[in-house]
């Protein structure tokens, strides 16, 4: 073996094991390229309607008819009986019931789920609500727990409708790394129970089985079982890949004949714009209610897919064998015999995937195999070149710069990689949010059009101001708003500005009332949070859709502290370093020292007043003073005083002189620290 030979077989070989040791590393463009090949199989799929799922859609028109949502549940029970009134098999409920019905309807559902086999939901969550109904797992093998998706709380239905359902299943997806739902877990963990997903439950249920069977190895859990079907084998944490063949027949809730519903498993469920939650999914953009039912028609007609863990190893041989044959073709044959079996090689993967799908339901990845083999190949391809031009030009000096570095570099290089992330900075955030909402949407009732009118007329009124100051709009979240101060763009002086701007809003606000009481509408109520802190900031998202946003604990305090506006009587909340920085250009006031809902520590809170507003800041520092050594006698009398001489706390004081008379009957205890732990956000 020549050294011209050696030297293509090396960089062959170096760049194939390279690219090998990548793969078993698995990083995110990697994995991406590889979810999103395995995506083609299912959007060249045949689709099939659903033999055995219909959907009840509860649109636009069923709101048109029983109003506007949440409904009554004497309403819901009406159509649960009217589905087994037409000879369902069974109802899935895709609906959390967390909250006793406002319209004191519970009852009117309790009889309905004593009468017919309905399976509700529940959901997992951070703070948890209602009673989560659990089910036992019988298991084959040892450390289910230390397998599966782990959640500190649920929401669950309240506790008649749990018991009484024939069962109750968890909502969730479980989003891949690029924000596309292709896998969902039949079991999830919630505080060291086991709750079934609503696929599972609703199988459980149509099989009349009272639970599961699940077998664990060292390597995870390898299947899931209900009794009666064959095992359902999974990955390690119990997930199963969601085929997305099916397609439904819908009815709306609203419609007369139901006729189509005999012997069907029934989804009664929201479909009306805003009321369901949408999923990304291989073939495209869906309602939550279509995954799960997708899962378990998958799961009743027994066409899952699978891909089988040691796929990897398979795949990376194969890529070690073909990347490596390849490699002495383009060393010791011709080209055009080389290229022939290096266009059969880069096609093979591609034919053995789709015929593994095709035929097994089975999912191999041909992206990485087929890329690294072209590079690879291409790297001995170089090199043979290389070598060539040496062996015919060595007297030409300039052949090094024509082969430089860069050039090689630049081959080796993988345009498709989207590198996400952000940076750590000082921001000042701003979230606001409407007060007395349900007046105005009262107001408007099933006139939707003019309501949403009015909102576009308020959210631009307000917009206005964050962009006149220099503010970044993150985004609108419903009829609230994000922004925030000192990204993309410096700002010494963000604290200021955020602050300026919850103030010039707040006389905004009242102009925009003065029109639209004349107009007849309800005045809009708003409450602003403001905070300042480090955080992080950039381009979050998926390689689809990615946002310019910012993310930290920073933020969730200002979202938290524009929540306490309204219980604190006032219009503007400030977190204590936005305080430091705007105390000597506006006057402020501590409010309380406070521990937001799902924290601990307490931190100090302020409001904000015009330049011009009188402030009795050492009456009020006296005042707070008083009350955190409980000198209850002394907080009263003046808060009573500050009430009449600073009306613009008027509702603030009232309330902590109402809290004074709880703490005077329930004494906070002798270790107080004075900090109030909020219990709602």
């Amino acid at each position: 073996m020549n050294s011209h030979t050696f030297k293509i077989i090396v960089v062959g070989t170096t760049l194939l094991l390279g690219l090998i040791v990548i793969r078993v590393i698995d990083p995110f463009f990697v994995e991406t390229a590889r979810l999103k090949g395995l995506d083609y199989y299912q959007r060249n799929e045949q689709k099939l309607e659903s033999d055995n799922i219909i959907i009840v859609e509860i649109d636009e028109k069923s709101l048109e008819h029983n109003g506007q949502w949440p409904w009554s549940r004497d309403v819901i029970s009406q159509g649960i009986k009217k589905a087994f009134d037409n000879e369902a098999n069974v109802v899935v409920l895709p609906i959390l019931f967390s909250e006793k019905d406002r319209m004191d309807k519970d009852n009117d559902l309790i009889e309905a789920l004593k009468q017919y086999p309905v399976i509700t939901s529940q959901s997992a969550a951070i703070k948890g609500k209602g009673v989560p109904v659990p089910r036992g797992v019988a298991t084959i093998g040892t450390g289910i727990n230390d397998w599966l998706f782990n959640y500190p709380n649920a929401i669950g239905p309240i506790k008649e409708i749990g018991e009484l359902s024939a069962g109750v299943g968890m909502l969730l997806t479980a989003p891949e790394i690029d924000g596309v739902v292709r896998r969902l877990p039949l079991i999830v963990l919630i505080n060291n129970e086991i709750y079934p997903t609503v696929p599972l439950e609703a199988l459980r249920v149509i099989s009349n089985q009272q639970s599961y069977q699940a077998k664990v190895s060292l390597g995870g859990i390898e299947a899931i079982r209900v009794p009666g079907y064959d095992k359902i084998k999974t990955d390690s944490n119990a997930r199963i890949w969601v085929n997305f063949k099916y397609t439904f027949k819908t009815i709306s809730f609203s419609d007369a004949d139901w006729s189509q519903l005999k012997g069907k498993i029934v989804f009664i469920t929201p479909t009306a714009e805003g009321l369901s939650n949408m999923v990304t999914t291989p073939i495209n953009i869906t309602y939550g209610h279509e995954l799960i039912a997708q899962a378990l028609q998958m799961l009743i007609n027994k066409d899952r897919l699978e891909r089988p863990s040691e796929f990897d190893i398979y795949e990376i041989g194969f890529l070690l064998l073909i990347g490596l044959l390849l490699i002495l073709s383009i060393t010791y044959l011709n080209y055009t015999v080389s290229i022939i079996l290096f266009l059969f090689a880069i096609i093979l993967p591609f034919i053995t995937g789709n015929y593994l799908f095709t035929k097994y339901n089975l999912l191999a990845d041909y992206t990485f195999p087929t890329f690294a083999i072209m590079v690879s190949w291409m790297g001995g391809l170089f090199m043979r070149f290389v070598m060539e031009l040496k062996l015919k030009q060595q007297i030409k000096k300039q052949f090094e710069t024509y082969l430089s570095p860069d050039q090689v570099a630049q081959l080796q290089k993988n345009p498709e990689a989207l590198k996400l992330g952000g940076e750590e900075r000082e921001l000042s955030i701003m979230f606001t949010d409407v007060r007395g909402f349900t007046a105005i949407s009262e107001h408007y009732g099933k006139n939707v059009q003019e309501l949403t009118k009015m909102m576009n007329r308020y959210m631009t009124a307000m917009t206005k101001n964050i962009l006149e100051n220099k503010g970044t709009l993150d985004k609108y979240i419903g009829d609230a708003q994000m922004a925030f101060w000192n990204a993309p763009l410096d700002n010494k002086y963000h604290a200021v500005m955020a602050v300026a701007t919850g103030l010039a809003m707040l006389k905004a606000l009242k102009l925009f009332n003065d029109v639209i009481t004349k107009e007849g509408s309800p005045a809009f109520g708003m409450g602003i949070g403001i905070n300042t802190g480090n955080v992080v900031v950039g381009n979050m998202g998926s390689d689809q859709r990615f946002d310019y946003t910012c993310l930290g604990d920073h933020v969730n305090l200002a979202s938290r502290l524009e929540g306490q506006s309204k219980p604190y009587g006032v219009k503007l909340i400030i977190g204590p370093k936005t305080n430091e920085y705007v105390k000597s250009i506006y006057p402020t006031l501590e409010l309380d020292c406070i521990a937001v809902k799902g924290k601990k520590e307490g931190v100090n809170i302020y409001t904000v007043f015009e330049a011009n507003v009188k402030v009795y800041s050492k009456s009020h520092e006296h005042f707070l003073l008083n009350y955190r050594t409980k000198n209850w006698k002394e907080a009263i009398f003046t808060a009573t005083h500050l009430i009449n001489n600073q009306p613009e706390l008027k509702e603030y004081y009232t309330m902590m002189l109402e809290r004074i008379e709880y703490f005077k009957s329930n004494d906070p205890g002798k270790d107080w620290d004075g900090v109030y732990r909020a219990t709602s956000k």
